[in-house]
């Protein structure tokens, strides 16, 4: 191999932070997603589990229990990636859920409630759900509406048969009420069931109205823990409900919201496939949720990815880590549920998991090479921060995509400048290819999925479709995208002009029926576009060579790469990592 080739890749892969324009030292210690929190947290359970530590909550008549221990270390390790005490209790408590352990146990004395251990370990204060906000999409909402559309039915005498002011005297409190028929045949299920009912709808209601796509399960979530907040939130329930000991009143809440959010029956996790029933999820989401204390949006953000890890998360509005659009790199969370459920399957073999976690990324995501990328990267940041089996089985499962991809820019460029070609044309021809697969990768996957034969091409990509003058607009048209497109189906155009500044805003502000529902043809290739910053490796790679070639200095070097990368220079930050990574190659290569 050509010794420019070696130092080019050498120089590109010498640090983690080059590989993309996401602000991924600054995920190190919360200034911006909590991802890394969530992956370093999931080593830490992940470790304990696989060393046989039991995960169960019981309850036991001693001061602690193991699961105490695994809490403590999984939110120190998420705090020692800059998460705050109550977004770490929020992880922490999720990912052992996730891992294994129950949400709730025992009436009364020994009552343990996961949420709760968590927060009590991290040292929180509890809040209540009304002050707990969504994940933010653009705009977020809080529990407050769940709240308010509770206490608004109870207001009317919606929720419940059993009118307190003639329950007798020594019924009320106590276990002819609790544990008898008046409150697990009737009360307790009923006021759970309507009442995660009814926040569920409050909070799909609000989320609209502000302009945000509802999110079923963080809706149903809400409505679940809202309620439980009311209702005796781990009482039994009747026979006609379920089993003893399975059924109880968390469960019926989240049947009440699973049926008002129209969720599935089931939901499964990918790559294991393993099976959850929806409504007990919802429900023991809720408890954990309602006794969390109070999360900031950003921890809300990465629960809400952490859901992403079902198969199901396009459909019920969970996060967007689980493709099939790659996603900028502080929202890549899923994978460390993904990563942690595999090795706890395999006992921990990390060969193994890496498999399957390869075979996921394959068939999962729109640009299944930018996806392990993208998937590498951050799991070696948060290898900096803290090693375990799920860092090393993701890495492993992406080293090859990395090395492969890095290779062949490298060599094209290479070979292409040797031909005495423009470096600005050379990353122009590798951001085109990026285009082209997208194209034939979105075609493919709304035609598989409406039966239909689509065809999608992008006619105009640029910056400024509003603000003609900014210059800092025309750089990175990942802001203000001036997108044209033609979508063929079944042999018919459909044109798009101006997707993002004339044609979204006049559909929904019209309510152009026709038209909303032929938007996401387009409007999924060009939000992976947008989104292209998140691996940068078609404007490192070609600097890397160019500077190794002594094709200019790496000031020079870089200007080029990120005025060709139209694509990949979606945000800031191209140019002062390719001037760096130039930098580097230029000294490797006078080591040869």
């Amino acid at each position: 191999m050509e010794k420019e080739i070696v130092a080019a890749i050498m120089a590109a892969t010498s640090d983690v932070d080059m590989m993309s324009n996401d602000r991924m030292e600054a995920l190190t210690k919360g200034h911006g997603m909590l991802n890394i929190a969530a992956i370093c947290a999931a080593n830490s359970i992940t470790e304990d589990v696989l060393k046989g530590v039991e995960m169960k909550l019981t309850d036991h008549n001693v001061q602690y229990l193991p699961i105490d221990n695994v809490l403590k270390k999984a939110i120190d390790s998420a705090k020692l990636s800059g998460a705050d005490s109550a977004n770490a209790a929020l992880i922490s408590a999720t990912l052992c859920y996730f891992a294994g352990t129950n949400a709730q146990v025992g009436v009364p004395a020994g009552n343990r409630k996961l949420g709760a251990m968590a927060r009590i370990i991290a040292g929180v204060d509890r809040s209540g759900v009304l002050a707990v906000p969504t994940a933010k999409a653009n705009n977020k909402i809080s529990g407050y509406a769940a709240v308010k559309a509770i206490y608004d039915d109870i207001f009317d005498n919606k929720l419940s048969r059993i009118d307190g002011n003639i329950v007798p005297m020594g019924v009320g409190g106590g276990p002819l009420y609790g544990h008898g028929s008046l409150g697990e045949d009737v009360g307790f299920p009923e006021l759970a069931e309507k009442g995660a009912a009814s926040g569920t709808r409050g909070m799909l209601k609000a989320y609209a109205n502000v302009g945000m796509p509802p999110s079923p399960i963080l809706a149903a979530i809400f409505g679940a823990a809202a309620i439980l907040e009311i209702v005796h939130p781990d009482s039994e329930v009747g026979e006609s409900y379920g089993e003893f000991f399975v059924t109880n009143s968390a469960y019926m809440a989240g049947k009440g919201a699973v049926e008002a959010a129209g969720l599935p029956e089931n939901l499964h996790i990918r790559g294991t496939g393993e099976e959850y029933d929806t409504a007990k999820i919802v429900g023991d989401l809720g408890v954990i949720i309602k006794d969390i204390g109070g999360p900031t949006v950003i921890g809300m953000m990465v629960f809400e990815e952490l859901l992403a890890a079902f198969e199901e998360s396009l459909a019920i509005g969970a996060g967007f880590s689980g493709g099939p659009l790659q996603p900028p790199l502080g929202h890549m969370t899923a994978d460390a549920v993904l990563s942690m459920k595999l090795l706890i399957e395999t006992k921990g073999n990390i060969e193994e998991a890496a498999d399957r976690i390869k075979e996921v990324k394959e068939t999962g995501w729109l640009e299944p090479e930018y996806a392990k990328i993208a998937t590498n990267t951050i799991s070696r940041k948060s290898e900096q921060v803290k090693r375990g089996p799920v860092t090393k089985a993701l890495i492993l499962a992406t080293d090859g995509a990395l090395a492969k991809g890095v290779y062949r820019r490298a060599r094209f460029a290479y070979d292409n400048l040797k031909d005495g070609k423009d470096l600005e044309e050379i990353v122009r021809m590798i951001d085109d290819e990026k285009l082209e697969n997208l194209e034939a990768a979105t075609s493919g996957l709304f035609s598989n999925m409406m039966g239909k034969d689509i065809k999608i091409k992008v006619t105009k990509y640029q910056g400024c479709a509003r603000r003609k003058s900014n210059e800092f607009l025309q750089k990175y048209c990942g802001f203000d995208t001036d997108a044209d497109l033609e979508i063929t189906v079944d042999g018919e155009k459909i044109v798009f002009e101006g997707l993002s500044h004339k044609v979204i805003p006049d559909a929904v502000l019209n309510k152009k029926t026709d038209v909303l529902e032929a938007i996401p043809l387009a409007a999924v290739p060009i939000a992976e576009l947008q989104l292209s910053g998140h691996s940068i490796i078609n404007l490192i790679v070609p600097a890397a060579v160019a500077a190794a070639m002594g094709s200019g200095s790496p000031q020079e070097i870089a200007k080029k790469v990120a005025a060709g990368a139209y694509i990949s220079s979606a945000i800031p930050g191209g140019i002062q990592r390719s001037k760096e990574v130039a930098t580097r190659a230029v000294k490797i290569m006078s080591e040869f």
